[in-house]
């Protein structure tokens, strides 16, 4: 839920501003500043002191966090919060994809089968819907969606760079992203809307919350609820595999369509019903799936039977081990006769 309801506050404070890059940074850093309160209290232990060789190992990561979020703000901007599900539907795919050509994890017909429900899902909602969509919006969620399946893994990978630490990883990983986007702000063109925002006229109408209170009240809880999310994500995938925390995140997604209907008054047509509901679906099937594979036992190349102690006690030994036993008897006494 902490997930649902930082989406669902994200959409509140992107419908009102167009900086979601400068809204992205401002969740960092608050996110960098609360890890810092942490370790002042003794709550967490970071290693203050940068180790540069972990920072180069994390570029990887990093890059793909920062373009990861970034796309992914975008798609809430141009799209209700009740189809961003729709619209990053092709994550569990591309996740399996991405898991297969870069850990060399050979996915079962089922689980082929499965990935191809949920993309009838996203086809569902994004051509026969009958609804316009922004196309530039499904565009972000589909790149999006990829760079989340890459993100998957490379956070697998990135954990060994940092000694298996998910909470030195997130902590790498928030503040180096802060400091990366902070350039790319004015690189994108963001500049003017962030002078807009901080010192332009009110463009709420009257009675409303004005247009910067919003932005700093969604941008303190958004960035306080990331802190526990980028804690909560890391460790999920740290003990479970990518694929399984990609279809948490799916489920979550359909708690957030919800809370779009509710919060934003979002038209949830026929169609784009049927395609959350094929995706939530082909997701469940997934997890049922990877249950019952998980639980077949895996073929081993020799069946080996322990000999109970009494019996190797007692000289027992049983079928080849005790005709080697024998046979290292036979050769002992020839050699003591000789």
């Amino acid at each position: 839920m902490v997930c649902t309801n930082t989406r669902s506050r994200n959409k509140w404070v992107l419908n009102t501003t167009d900086t979601p890059l400068f809204f992205l940074l401002a969740q960092l850093v608050i996110a960098v500043i609360l890890f810092l309160l942490a370790h002042m209290v003794g709550l967490l232990q970071l290693p203050l002191a940068l180790d540069m060789q972990v920072c180069k190992g994390l570029i990887p990561m990093v890059g793909l966090n920062v373009i990861g979020l970034s796309f992914s703000n975008y798609t809430l901007k141009y799209v209700d919060a009740s189809f961003y599900q729709v619209a990053r539907g092709m994550v569990l795919p591309f996740t399996v994809g991405t898991s297969f050509f870069l850990l060399h994890a050979r996915p079962s017909l089922r689980i082929l089968l499965a990935c191809g429900v949920v993309t009838i899902g996203f086809f569902v909602g994004v051509f026969l819907d009958g609804t316009e969509v922004s196309v530039i919006g499904v565009g972000f969620g589909v790149v999006s969606s990829m760079i989340t399946a890459l993100h998957s893994v490379v956070i697998k990978k990135s954990l060994d760079v940092v000694h298996g630490s998910a909470l030195h990883l997130s902590w790498y990983t928030n503040l180096l992203s802060a400091v990366v986007l902070a350039p790319a702000l004015i690189l994108v063109g963001e500049l003017p809307g962030i002078m807009t925002l901080l010192f332009g006229p009110n463009e709420n109408a009257p009675g409303q919350m004005s247009t910067l209170s919003t932005f700093v009240m969604g941008s303190i809880i958004t960035g306080a609820f990331g802190f526990l999310m980028s804690l909560a994500s890391l460790m999920s995938i740290k003990v479970t595999s990518p694929i399984t925390h990609m279809v948490s995140s799916a489920v979550r997604g359909v708690a957030a369509s919800l809370l779009g209907v509710w919060l934003f008054k979002d038209i949830v047509t026929q169609g784009r019903a049927s395609s959350i509901g094929i995706i939530l679906l082909g997701s469940i099937w997934y997890t049922w799936v990877k249950h019952v594979e998980s639980q077949a036992p895996s073929p081993t190349k020799a069946h080996y039977e322990p000999v109970p102690l009494d019996e190797l006690e007692e000289g027992k030994g049983g079928g080849h081990d005790s005709a080697h036993a024998s046979h290292r008897h036979s050769q002992s006494t020839r050699g003591t006769h000789d």
